[in-house]
């Protein structure tokens, strides 16, 4: 069997008066991930592993900015899109290993949510996702509230 293990990572801006969404969740907070798409900072950084384990790229040269049909698109329908080029190229994900960056809100009480979310999107079990967050302690742009970052890493298996 073959092996791929990707990695990924995104930023976003935090502003007022935009709606939160992590890991294809809702999350209430009075500040918003800032981009082009819903800007949910752990789907992108999910689809940037994928494609980065099979070196096709990042999300940017699938979902770019600068296409129109992007605009506020809901980001599990970009996830939706990479596990269909994995799935093209004859890989499977075997599990995903994430980390968030942020100083609030707090994201526990909706991890499972997101791990069902993505789980349903990548062909696995919730049980496969590991989700994990912390805050940056109130030092940088996201312990200052101004932004946050997520992490992931991925492993695929050639079917």
């Amino acid at each position: 069997m073959s092996y791929r293990i990707g990695s990924g990572v995104d930023f976003h801006k935090l502003a007022e008066g935009r709606e939160l969404w992590i890991g294809g969740v809702k999350i209430p907070h009075y500040k918003g991930a800032v981009g082009h798409s819903d800007a949910d900072v752990l789907l992108h950084a999910i689809c940037d592993a994928m494609l980065g384990a099979l070196c096709l790229g990042d999300i940017g040269v699938h979902f770019p900015d600068t296409d129109s049909s992007y605009k506020n698109i809901d980001s599990k329908i970009l996830l939706v899109k990479t596990v269909e080029l994995i799935k093209k190229e004859g890989y499977t994900v075997v599990n995903i290993d994430t980390t968030i960056c942020l100083q609030a809100p707090k994201i526990r009480p909706y991890i499972e949510q997101m791990q069902t979310a993505i789980a349903g999107i990548a062909g696995i079990t919730a049980k496969d996702i590991s989700i994990k967050a912390t805050t940056t302690e109130q030092m940088g742009f996201a312990g200052r509230e101004e932004g946050l970052v997520a992490y992931a890493a991925v492993l695929l298996m050639k079917n």
